[in-house]
């Protein structure tokens, strides 16, 4: 029987939840870099890439080979600006919680496929190993109502924050977006916070970050057992 969340409903402008873990649940990120190549994958497939900037750089004279090279390698990399939005993210140090809307169906299989192989190449050079880094192939859940909309990015948080402790660092995640203490041009919050309240701090996203979940309606967003 395949693992719950692995058999997948692709529709065009939908929403869903994509994540996944290590193979055994081994980590995933190791150090402060492993995290920033992530993300810096995340940040060159979503924003929009400037291939005019790029080709005139080609055809410059003072460019270096080797910067050309690179251009090159910039060109021909998967972009996915005009078709998935990052609503939300958090980075655990075993697995991965995406908040996806994907305009066209199969563009997050795409997005996922050259995610994670590009990422398990860089990992698999970095620590001197072969083979596959995560679990099976990515989960993905279809969020088909209003409640799972809302309560998705609030699990998605709450698992960053977790880890928090008595430390004032948490995982990397886009709560930070959500509360205005950051800008990033690649997190979308804004359809999520357009529920809530920037006056009242009764009713903001921060208040309703910090309820209790609804684990009835987080039942079918997440995986079947812990991670």
């Amino acid at each position: 029987m395949p693992a719950r969340n692995s058999l997948k409903m692709y529709v065009d402008d939908s929403y869903y939840h994509l994540y996944n873990r290590g193979v055994e649940k081994r980590t995933i990120f190791i150090d402060e870099q492993d995290y920033g190549v992530f993300l810096g994958y995340l940040k060159e497939y979503l924003l929009p890439k400037d291939e005019e900037t790029l080709r005139k750089m080609l055809g410059d004279p003072s460019v270096s080979y080797r910067e050309k090279d690179t251009i090159l390698k910039k060109l021909r990399l998967n972009n996915f600006a005009d078709e998935v939005s990052l609503i939300a993210y958090c980075l655990m140090p075993n697995h991965f919680h995406f908040f996806i809307k994907q305009k066209s169906a199969q563009t997050i299989n795409k997005f996922m496929r050259s995610l994670c192989t590009r990422y398990t190449m860089y990992f698999n050079r970095k620590y001197n190993r072969v083979g596959s880094l995560f679990q099976d192939v990515y989960k993905a859940v279809l969020i088909t109502h209003e409640n799972q909309f809302l309560h998705l990015s609030r699990y998605i948080h709450k698992q960053a924050l977790s880890l928090q402790g008595d430390s004032l660092q948490t995982q990397p995640c886009s709560y930070d977006e959500y509360l205005g203490k950051r800008k990033t041009e690649w997190v979308k919050p804004d359809e999520v916070l357009y529920y809530f309240s920037k006056t009242n701090p009764k009713l903001s996203y921060q208040t309703f970050v910090s309820e209790q979940d609804d684990f009835e309606i987080l039942q079918d967003l997440t995986l079947e057992n812990d991670f």
